[in-house]
């Protein structure tokens, strides 16, 4: 009987910094246009990694900080300075265990960087 070996669990996560998107692939994922995603980084939201050919690559992490973004402003109707400020408002309220505001409350932040 074969035995499995135990491996640590950040082994097998996926490295959400591992850029691994182009812009097509980062804009199809997030049902966005790629002149949006270069507005974004233009404005210094998710800002991709250069391949050595100067390419776009997306990481996971860029994903979720972007899709959190779109959801703010598509579906709450915030501008992109205000969907920045409630995620710094989200993860200062989780970082002091203080809850949410129930209309909030389903945005995920856990992984998000600005």
């Amino acid at each position: 009987m074969p035995t499995e070996t135990a491996t640590p669990t950040s082994a097998r996560m996926l490295d959400l910094d591992k850029p691994l998107y182009t812009i097509s692939v980062a804009a199809e994922i997030l049902a966005s246009h790629p002149r949006t995603l270069m507005m974004y980084e233009a404005m210094g939201l998710g800002v991709p990694e250069r391949t050595a050919t100067n390419r776009r690559r997306y990481s996971q992490r860029d994903i979720l900080t972007l899709s959190a973004i779109q959801r703010l402003t598509r579906q709450h109707g915030l501008n992109i300075a205000g969907a920045r400020y409630v995620i710094k408002c989200l993860q200062l309220l989780d970082a002091h265990a203080i809850p949410r505001p129930p209309e909030l409350a389903g945005i995920d932040i856990e992984h998000v960087r600005l």
